[in-house]
């Protein structure tokens, strides 16, 4: 079996480096439990070749993880345009492998569940750069760790990537050393959920979710349609408020527009402090930058020098995510070491020119299917219903396509935006997609002139 931590590739492309980049983006818990399972096979022209012992993992990689994890290879090899997997039976991920639940009974407790695994100890507030967009979750995260229960459950919501996972975890870290403390994802608590029900260990999941101080919950959306978890959670969270436990939670969206999520749920929710970090200004953008800048010296060892002019650049041209500011910067960062030497300005905007089309505009996936419905004569209502007629299953798979390479959704969130579709149907619209492109000449233009118009809004040209 090829060691998935030890494969070179060649100068541009290190398997060795995007793992630990991936342990950074996603912290200890994701790597740990989905991401080091990871086996690199081979690299090819423009994608790469890698393997998972089965279709379970593969299925909830590529569900939740793997537009990231395509960025985050880009920021090193911008040839690489996707992943592809296949399933290896003979990988041996016995550390956490929830295939093996059906044959072995594990301790619970001892199933790398441990209080403070995910606690990441290079996040804390002193490092938390704050700004007039985020200083209000701040203070709020800070008033917490004065007094337990002082609003309870304190609620902080955010896009992807500007910095709410950061607040939670200098919540944990603070109050560890006083309090018993649980900090885990939606989706790790349904890992276990699920794991506590086969292997007949509900008393111990009970427990240990009830018996703490402050539990700690990231990305709460994710429990969305979930019965039997949520029937649980509630009477957890009701547990939890009664005896005083300080309850935190994190979600990209307010309580109310939670999808999915029981309404006695989202009610309980609204009834702390609901608290929202809204899109950095210029200023703070600027600061977050020159942060980085020596968090990716300390990292690699490094003596990376930016002119301002660069980091004023980028500053003011990235401005809807902190994760895609801080991106910009390690491709900047990756050129550098692959050339030895800063870019200069024109040099930056020809690497981060993707981004910057992207920002310019402000895509939404509203506008894209405005567009996509008004080139093939059809109203947003057929596009987004069940009907599978095929001059409506063609307009449809395209404004997915263009959802899909034009804005930062996941393949969960785009679905969700075409009624409820699976990302299942995602990846086979895009697939067929790139496939038609390179077989039709008509259609590839038709596209392109459709990417076009909404990149640069010039609806004269369709």
């Amino acid at each position: 079996m090829k060691n998935n931590l030890n494969v070179n590739i060649d100068k541009n492309f290190n398997w060795e480096i995007i793992q630990k980049e991936l342990r950074n983006q996603f912290g200890i818990e994701i790597y740990e439990s989905w991401l080091k399972k990871i086996i690199f096979e081979e690299k090819y022209s423009n994608y790469i070749l890698v393997s998972v012992s089965t279709r379970f993992l593969r299925d909830w990689i590529v569900s939740r993880y793997l537009d990231q994890i395509l960025k985050i290879i880009k920021n090193f090899n911008k040839e690489i345009i996707r992943v592809e997997f296949k399933i290896d039976n003979k990988i041996d991920n016995s550390s956490n492998n929830i295939e093996k639940l059906q044959d072995t009974k594990i301790s619970f407790i001892k199933d790398s569940f441990l209080q403070y695994n995910r606690i990441d100890q290079n996040k804390s507030f002193d490092n938390f750069v704050i700004g007039a967009s985020n200083k209000l979750a701040f203070e709020a995260s800070k008033k917490v760790c004065e007094k337990i229960a002082h609003y309870n459950p304190l609620y902080v919501y955010a896009g992807v990537g500007m910095g709410k996972t950061h607040l939670l975890n200098a919540i944990g870290l603070e109050l560890k050393n006083e309090n018993k403390v649980t900090f885990i994802s939606a989706e790790r608590f349904m890992y276990q959920f699920v794991k506590s029900i086969k292997s007949n260990e509900m008393v111990k999941f009970k427990d240990n979710f009830r018996n703490t101080d402050v539990l700690i919950i990231d990305d709460i959306q994710f429990m969305n349609g979930k019965e039997a978890m949520q029937e649980e959670f509630f009477h957890t969270f009701n547990s939890l408020i009664d005896k005083g436990s300080q309850v935190i939670l994190s979600a990209d969206r307010p309580p109310n527009k939670l999808i999915k999520i029981q309404e006695r749920i989202k009610s309980r929710f609204s009834g702390g402090l609901v608290v929202d970090i809204q899109n950095p200004e210029s200023e703070l953008r600027f600061k977050i930058l020159k942060t980085k800048i020596d968090e990716i010296n300390l990292l690699y060892k490094e003596k990376l020098s930016i002119s301002e002019e660069i980091l004023k650049f980028i500053s003011d041209e990235i401005r809807n995510s902190i994760r895609e500011l801080v991106g910009s910067l390690n491709r900047v960062a990756s050129f550098s070491r692959i050339y030895n030497r800063v870019p200069n300005l024109n040099e930056v905007k020809i690497i981060l020119k993707d981004l910057l089309n992207v920002n310019e505009t402000n895509i939404t996936i509203d506008n894209i299917q405005t567009l996509v419905c008004k080139y093939f004569k059809i109203s947003k209502n057929e596009m987004l219903s069940s009907r599978r007629s095929r001059y409506l299953v063609r307009p449809r798979q395209v404004a997915i396509y263009l959802s899909k390479i034009l804005t930062t959704k996941s393949l969960p969130e785009i679905g969700r935006e075409f009624s409820n579709r699976d990302h299942t149907t995602v990846i086979h619209s895009v697939k067929t997609i790139e496939k038609l492109k390179t077989e039709n000449v008509e259609i590839s233009n038709g596209i392109d002139n459709l990417k076009n118009q909404i990149l640069y809004k010039k609806e004269n040209e369709i």
